[in-house]
């Protein structure tokens, strides 16, 4: 929860509402900069600190003069945004931090931050009342922008584990910036890090419900996968479960890119990276190869076809292929029958095709056929085969 210009959900669940840390009117001063803001009113609060539109006073060519300043009691996760403000300082999707200062009242240490305000507030607030909607063109960009600054954190291997669409701000000219960096670890090994604090919203199911140990830069991806969805839907009150994607309005494409982010874990962008190509890269030719014999081949099947598909797998073991349920690392052919209306993400949005995709990515060789190449070779392949068979049995 961070720089908005509207009251939002919190990033974090607290028990109930603090009392205003800062009050209307009144004045504060930074031991850093020298310099003063005047708080004008609470925009919102979360589990670790209130936010506050203030007035710069006194004259600067850094910090404009309207900002927000963000005041905890914490001093760790304030540590944590004032380091990565230096870190991102001048990136022209993160939120800025202009300023940071501790601030002692009545014995208590608080300590603030002066931060750029999103005129538009975060993404859900901005959904919540903004009847506009964004072009498929316009939400590759957006997402794929944010997506630079979450790069530039998985390659110091650092991770995010907060993205969530009320740490997205919406700026002028409609511009997604990516803030609060108060819950970034450092990851000392490929490995992840533990996670126990998070928003429920966006976290991966597997996280929430234990059945992975540690947090990977995959799990960003997750939450990126849900912003984009959210983005495309206009809705961000409630997360995209993959029977959501294929009723998004857009493209087959980004549909399979919203589904494999949310989808099983092993399968995810491994990075920021990743996922940014993805964006940026034309879907892949699921054209039907050429192939002269099914002897020895690793075979799987998808889709309709015109026959019951033990039929097919029988056809397929006489013509000397190996039949496995689902492609895999092993598979080096797929049978494609007619697309089922209901799968995941449009005609080439297949459960099975995404993953031929994913695998042919990482450099494996897959060979497509239609179904009446298939039928061709096992036809011809039974007839060759079928004299050593009889053979074989007589001895």
């Amino acid at each position: 929860m961070i720089a908005t210009a509207a009251t939002t959900r919190p990033a974090f669940v607290t028990s109930r509402a603090q009392r205003p840390l800062l009050a209307p009117a009144q004045v504060i001063a930074s031991a850093d900069t020298r310099l003063e803001y005047r708080i004008e009113r609470l925009l919102g609060e979360g589990g670790f600190g209130q936010v506050f539109l203030a007035a710069r006073l006194g004259r600067s060519s850094v910090v404009p003069e309207t900002v927000c300043i963000k005041v905890s009691g914490h001093i760790d996760g304030w540590l944590r945004e004032a380091y990565f403000g230096l870190l991102l300082d001048g990136h022209p999707r993160a939120i800025r931090v202009f300023d940071r200062f501790p601030l002692m009242r009545g014995g208590q240490a608080l300590y603030c931050l002066a931060l750029e305000y999103a005129r538009h507030g975060d993404l859900d607030a901005f959904l919540a009342r903004s009847s506009k909607r964004w072009s498929e063109t316009t939400v590759r960009r957006e997402i794929a922008g944010v997506l630079e600054v979450l790069a530039k954190l998985h390659r110091g291997h650092a991770l995010h584990r907060d993205l969530t669409p009320m740490n997205v701000f919406v700026c002028d000219g409609y511009c997604l910036k990516l803030g609060d960096f108060g819950i970034v670890r450092q990851q000392s090994d490929r490995r992840g890090i533990t996670a126990r604090t998070m928003n429920a919203l966006t976290a991966p199911s597997d996280i929430l419900a234990h059945a992975v140990p540690k947090w990977q830069a995959r799990d960003d991806v997750y939450q990126v996968g849900q912003l984009l969805g959210m983005l495309v839907r206009g809705d961000a009150r409630t997360r995209i479960r993959a029977h959501d994607v294929r009723r998004l309005a857009c493209s087959d494409h980004l549909k399979e890119i919203v589904h494999r982010c949310i989808g099983e874990r092993r399968k995810r962008y491994e990075s920021a990276d990743d996922m940014i190509a993805a964006l940026r890269t034309p879907p892949q030719s699921l054209k039907a190869g050429v192939l002269r014999t099914l002897e020895g081949v690793h075979l799987a099947f998808t889709g309709i076809l015109s026959k019951r598909r033990r039929e097919a797998i029988r056809a397929a073991r006489r013509a000397g292929a190996i039949v496995h349920h689902a492609p895999s690392t092993l598979t080096s052919v797929v049978v494609r029958g007619r697309p089922n209306p209901l799968q995941a993400a449009g005609r080439d949005g297949g459960i099975k095709l995404m993953e031929i995709k994913r695998l042919r990515g990482k450099g494996h060789r897959i060979t497509l056929l239609n179904e009446a190449q298939f039928w061709r070779l096992a036809g011809d392949g039974a007839r060759t085969r079928s004299p050593r068979r009889r053979s074989a049995s007589r001895s």
